[in-house]
């Protein structure tokens, strides 16, 4: 697949979506301080379609020693990236959330999730959806990550907020996908997770 082509894509999906505004300021109302997030286990857990917000994950996991876990959809989105977007704007519209193939093992036993997601139409891929429905996710602190192709942030953050009400929130990270594999980026997921409080204990 071409890889401009489906930047381009992902442009068209984070312009599509409404601006964050005050959805973001009131979700951020949940977000805890570095001091309260407990010192135990961590899981990173990202759906990626191009390979960026894969990437991103893995600097995560390096950085914070956490269990890495990629979500794969039981059916795989198209590789024209045309019927990619079409498809997924009809599943977002709808609030589908597709069966996945598996799911991390003991979710339970992890004190901290890190959760990642490509912004599509101005939120997370509807397979993140899926994995946050399970009740698991309940009083657990997740840390949103995402990577956009020109869109920002928009409305994935506070989204997943509204998802997820009983879990508390660290700091998101967004970054675009076309930068993931910068030195500048790695510079900014360390300088995020020391914010935070999240480096490797």
């Amino acid at each position: 697949m071409d890889r401009k082509k489906f930047i381009s894509s992902i442009a068209m999906f984070s312009v599509a979506g409404l601006a964050a505004g005050t959805l973001v300021a009131s979700a951020a109302e949940k977000i805890v301080g570095a001091e309260d997030v407990p010192a135990g286990k961590t899981l990173v857990v990202y759906y990626s379609y191009s390979g960026n917000t894969k990437s991103l994950a893995g600097k995560i996991a390096e950085k914070t020693a956490g269990t890495l876990f990629e979500i794969v959809p039981e059916k795989t989105y198209p590789k024209e990236y045309n019927k990619c977007v079409d498809q997924a704007k009809e599943e977002i519209r709808k609030g589908f959330h597709p069966a996945l193939k598996s799911v991390p093992a003991n979710i339970a036993d992890y004190d901290v999730i890190f959760v990642g997601s490509p912004n599509w139409w101005g939120t997370y891929a509807p397979p993140i959806a899926t994995l946050l429905d399970k009740p698991e996710f309940a009083n657990k602190t997740i840390v949103p990550f995402f990577t956009h192709g020109g869109g920002g942030i928009q409305n994935c953050e506070s989204d997943m907020h509204k998802q997820c009400k009983k879990s508390k929130f660290l700091k998101a990270l967004t970054i675009s996908g076309g930068s993931v594999g910068s030195a500048r980026t790695q510079k900014r997921v360390e300088e995020w997770l020391s914010e935070i409080g999240l480096t490797k204990r």
